[in-house]
């Protein structure tokens, strides 16, 4: 039986609650939160107990699972692996390169799970985008969007710069699902704005970076939320040189000469329950997890170069 315990009281932190509880190989042992009265409310629908703090949560249990503010995931994530605990962690695991390269080589030398969650590759279009591949021949463009108009801005941590990072950066998904894909990055070029940006929190947010593929893919990603925009998008496209692939929201086609013919795509729902059992599967019977904390450090690295890209407003090479 394996002892967990949550650091965060979120949408993510409500999910993970949920598989722990729905797993008979594990217990969950307590959450620990920012805001009291929150984080007493989350452990009584889950039916655990709350801890003053994460550093009090970390000597309880065997595994802990990070679910709060981008910030913090690495400094919580060293003091459970200096206890020799074992750590999931939402991603990203830092907003800087030196934490989550620091926090990496310490999971090696303390012989402990260190898993950076990236449920995306586990959902039904990025799977569907995986078979489906093939049938374009040789991919040389890709565009994927995902814009969410939010009026009025939340007055959430999401909405902070020093607590989310870099758009790209708290929003890593977006970079890591086509690194999945094409490999490694040659170079990056990236815009970005905030409107309204006023003691660390913004109203709206639009970023659009442009990698290029080592392999000779051009990848356009764009991401954008708040009171600035007006239409929803979440779309991903690819052309090759015998057709092209869209999902547009959970919906897909392959699209050539001959017309669009549909693509199935399974289900975005179970995704933390997916991600849950694998970090188990792995913790008792040794079974080799969907990612590894080196490949998030490595799309990690081509966000912090978008960060860059953007604030020198030019294009940066990754080495």
């Amino acid at each position: 039986m394996i002892r967990v315990g949550l650091v965060g009281t979120g949408y993510a932190a409500k999910l993970r609650a949920e598989a722990v509880n729905q797993d008979d190989r594990a217990t969950l042992v307590g959450v620990a939160g920012h805001q009291p009265d929150k984080t007493t409310e989350f452990a009584q629908i889950h039916q655990t107990q709350t801890f003053h703090s994460w550093t009090e949560l970390i000597s309880a249990v065997d595994l802990v699972i990070i679910c709060g503010v981008n910030s913090e995931h690495s400094s919580i994530a060293e003091s459970a692996l200096e206890s020799n605990k074992h750590v999931v962690v939402e991603y990203p695991l830092a907003i800087d390169l030196q934490s989550a390269t620091r926090v990496i080589e310490l999971a090696r030398a303390r012989n402990r799970l260190l898993h950076v969650e990236h449920i995306e590759l586990l959902g039904g279009v990025h799977q569907a985008f995986l078979r489906s591949l093939s049938q374009i021949g040789t991919p040389f463009y890709a565009r994927y969007m995902t814009i969410t108009p939010q009026s009025p801005a939340p007055a959430k941590w999401t909405y902070k710069p020093s607590l989310f990072g870099f758009p790209l950066v708290g929003a890593l998904s977006r970079l890591h699902r086509l690194v999945h894909v094409f490999g490694q990055v040659e170079s990056v070029s990236c815009q970005n704005h905030y409107w309204n940006l006023e003691s660390d929190r913004y109203t709206g947010c639009l970023c659009k970076a442009q990698l290029q593929f080592k392999n000779g893919v051009i990848a356009d990603v764009v991401y954008g939320k708040g009171e600035t925009l007006w239409t929803s998008e979440r779309k991903l496209e690819v052309q090759g040189d015998r057709g092209a692939l869209i999902f547009d929201g959970d919906q897909g086609a392959f699209v050539n000469l001959e017309g669009a013919s549909a693509i199935e795509v399974g289900a975005r729902r179970g995704l933390f329950t997916k991600d849950t059992s694998a970090v188990l599967d792995y913790l008792l019977n040794g079974m080799p997890l969907y990612v590894q904390p080196e490949e998030s450090l490595y799309t990690l690295k081509t966000a912090i170069a978008a960060q860059r890209s953007a604030e020198q407003k030019q294009t940066v090479i990754i080495e």
